[in-house]
């Protein structure tokens, strides 16, 4: 096995654990919000430096990789497809840790009228199955489960657009409840930008198999 070829595993090793990691805080920011558990969203605050962590580290690796390997063809886009899913991972470690800030400045458990009627669980579930979609699908280089990650993303964006008239909604039914409604609608916000997350993550699991750059192309 050559150089590189190590270096290259080593490397899918280290974005498959950063993936892991950022799947259990979004995993523990979605229980900590339907249980209002303050003690684990503080736990998805406090690992957040071990996201940054590995964020710089496999940052680092790639540049090594590009200076002193040189990979081409395919290993080229492997180590490019990597550079970016770190970034998005990153990305979707700061939201989960958002939403754990969130819960921590709640003064009450969220009602489940309110989680019901924004569909707000429903969209977490997705959002969680949007990352682990991509995961499985960069693992075994599968494009076709890849892009349908894209169509899931329209069941968080549907929701985002309704979740305005939504809560409006709810609030005639519970004025007292409005600092909650408020925290539920930017957790919404937050979520539906996992989504675009996964899809660039997707995009780039696709670029990295076919060589095909989708980028800006899904809303063409």
């Amino acid at each position: 096995m050559s150089q590189l070829e190590i270096e290259l595993k080593e490397l899918k090793k280290e974005i498959i654990n950063m993936w892991s990691l950022v799947h259990s805080q979004l995993v523990k920011s979605n229980i900590a919000m339907v249980n209002f558990d303050k003690n684990l969203a503080r736990e998805v605050v406090s690992r957040e430096k071990r996201v940054n962590g590995s964020e710089l580290k496999i940052d680092r690796d790639c540049e090594n990789i590009f200076a002193l390997l040189t990979p081409v063809a395919v290993d080229l886009r492997f180590v490019l497809a990597v550079l970016k899913i770190n970034s998005n991972l990153e990305r979707i470690g700061d939201i989960a840790e958002g939403v754990a800030k969130y819960i921590l400045s709640a003064d009450k458990p969220f009602n489940p009228e309110l989680l019901k009627m924004t569909e707000t669980i429903a969209m977490y579930d997705e959002a969680i199955n949007m990352l682990e979609d991509t995961l499985t699908a960069f693992e075994n280089e599968d494009t076709s489960l890849a892009r349908s990650v894209f169509q899931k993303d329209e069941f968080l964006d549907r929701i985002n657009i309704e979740s305005t008239t939504t809560t409006v909604k709810y609030l005639e039914k519970f004025p007292q409840d409005c600092y909650q409604s408020l925290i539920n609608l930017s957790i919404i916000r937050r979520l539906e930008r996992v989504g675009d997350q996964s899809k660039n993550i997707a995009e780039e699991t696709i670029f990295y198999v076919e060589a095909k750059v989708l980028k800006h192309k899904q809303d063409e």
